[in-house]
């Protein structure tokens, strides 16, 4: 197992600790992905999200019809524009998702040591007896002593409204399970999880399609979260449809690694996606306990040796309905970040919870504190013994920049690309100072018109931990001259002293291209 990249000096004084942190313009280097829903769909609200540090918004098609999501998207703009704050749009999924259907959404009460009986049967009304289901497959898939966890969409864990069953026998396409704990399944949308059992449904539906091909397109995502991915085939299946619709052909894939079939697969999975999105709910699920904290370690330190953003779910639950997490919730993001994520995913904390904005803000505050004592000396001599020699070019000099950084202990390293992968791969090395990704535009056309790229680009990289885009004048192409790379500098250099990154003679990393040449320098500031 890895170990945690945790530096402390000593002696260190425990009266330190109360010390207050300086403010910064970026809450945190990890990044804070918040499901806008519910209670965080108006402009106010979500203006505030976004200015407690949330970067990337998240659509969750589970629940909810195309027109609220778009509606919400809407107010998102809105409140990019008041705030003057990027952020990134990501589409999450429905997958191969098993759900009770309860057409009444009457409350149902379950006894322990009771039956019930699980039929794909829809027409049949849910009782305390018998349960339909979206699934006709069951039957073929389970066998006697298999437990199934029944529980609320975006459950929190706290709720007296989940039960485990354990297969009793299967009746042709019913399967009975006695129930081992009493609950009431009362609200809507109520999802069923077989433990360690492989379900004959595709990962991405023929409802999924159909909602990346109009909403996911009109919108034009940055992300596309997949859910349930159990092997490479799955995100190359995602790919390939992505690519037949024009504009989503550079939006990136996550896939969410939710059950033991993922985890085999993960390496092979790693390899196609884009990045990672760990939904450690369904995973606690299917994974015994004392395997989790394992689970998220390797997983996580695979990703980064990779170069490829991984995502935590599920950390402060209880703030769906509190002000403050619990203290194992609060140590939980800081392991996270320790461990190395770049981001953390919110799904109920914000999208149904009381507080939002409030959490979002504590969560940041958390990863800011845990980026203090991430040791990044050790991190960086593993990462570049990883690597090995010889490095390729943009490894050798993403590397050279983060080390010289550090050594000449650089407020900021500033990083033009145009695709973004340079700045991904300083990322990569995680620096202790912000990465300035100034992304410069391309020029295209397909016969008919010319556009600019650079966008997506941008956005896409606010998922990256440490890494803070800002687009380039078009004006200036990514070939550019001399003089417009000394022009364009000057814009990120005031950029950086506008959001009080950059104070006077401070030291600046600079990585750029001139010519057929990858350049590094150091700039030491005036007054």
């Amino acid at each position: 197992m890895v170990s945690n990249y945790l530096l402390l000096e000593e002696p260190l004084r425990m009266a330190s600790i109360l010390e207050p942190s300086k403010p910064s313009f970026f809450p945190a280097m990890t990044k804070i992905v918040g499901t806008l829903g519910l209670n965080s769909r108006s402009v106010e609200v979500i203006s505030g999200c976004l200015k407690a540090g949330m970067s990337v918004a998240r659509f969750d098609f589970s629940w909810g019809d195309a027109e609220f999501h778009q509606e919400t998207l809407e107010n998102l703009n809105v409140a990019i524009k008041t705030t003057k704050k990027l952020c990134a749009v990501m589409l999450d999924t429905v997958g191969p998702e098993l759900l009770i259907v309860n057409k009444t959404q009457q409350p149902i009460s379950l006894q322990e040591d009771s039956l019930v009986i699980l039929t794909p049967d829809q027409d049949k009304q849910a009782t305390s007896d018998l349960l339909p289901i979206n699934f006709s497959g069951l039957s073929k898939a389970v066998k006697k002593g298999d437990d199934i966890f029944i529980g609320q969409y975006l459950f929190t864990g706290s709720e007296t409204t989940s039960v485990w069953l354990e297969v009793s026998e299967v009746k042709g396409e019913d399967v009975v399970c006695m129930i081992k704990n009493s609950a009431t399944l009362a609200g809507p949308l109520y999802t069923l999880h077989v433990s360690g059992i492989h379900i004959d449904l595709p990962t991405l539906t023929d409802e999924d399609k159909a909602v990346i091909s109009t909403w996911g397109v009109r919108n034009k995502i940055d992300f596309l979260s997949l859910s349930y991915a159990r092997r490479a085939e799955d995100v190359r299946h995602a790919r390939e449809f992505l690519s037949k619709l024009g504009n989503l052909s550079q939006t990136q894939i996550f896939a969410k690694i939710e059950n033991v079939e993922g985890l085999i697969h993960f390496d092979e999975i790693l390899q196609e996606a884009d990045g990672i999105i760990l939904a450690r709910g369904n995973l606690g699920i299917d994974l015994p306990p004392e395997k989790v904290f394992l689970y998220q370690k390797e997983a996580v330190y695979k990703c980064n040796i990779a170069g490829k953003p991984a995502v935590v779910t599920r950390v402060v639950d209880s703030m769906t309905d509190n002000l403050r997490p619990t203290r194992a919730e609060a140590t939980d993001v800081a392991n996270a970040v320790l461990d190395g994520t770049d981001a953390i995913l919110l799904g109920a904390e914000t999208l149904r919870g009381l507080y939002p904005v409030q959490t979002i803000s504590t969560v940041g505050k958390i990863c800011a504190e845990a980026e203090k004592v991430y040791n990044q000396d050790l991190y960086f001599k593993k990462t570049v013994k990883y690597v090995g020699e010889p490095m390729t070019h943009l490894e050798a000099i993403a590397s050279s920049a983060v080390r010289a950084a550090i050594k000449v202990k650089a407020s900021v390293i500033i990083c033009f690309t145009s695709s973004g992968r340079a700045a991904r791969l300083i990322a990569k090395y995680r620096p202790t100072m912000p990465v300035l990704s100034v992304v410069t535009p391309r020029l295209k056309t397909n016969q008919l018109r010319w556009t600019f790229s650079g966008a997506f680009e941008a956005r896409q990289s606010l998922i990256v931990r440490g890494l803070f885009p800002m687009l380039a004048d078009p004006r200036h192409p990514a070939e550019s001259t001399k003089a417009t790379n000394e022009s364009i500098l000057t814009v990120a250099l005031n950029h950086g002293k506008a959001s009080g990154v950059i104070k006077p003679h401070d030291r600046v990393v600079v990585c750029q291209k001139v010519g057929d040449a990858s350049v590094v320098k150091i700039i030491e500031l005036q007054d």
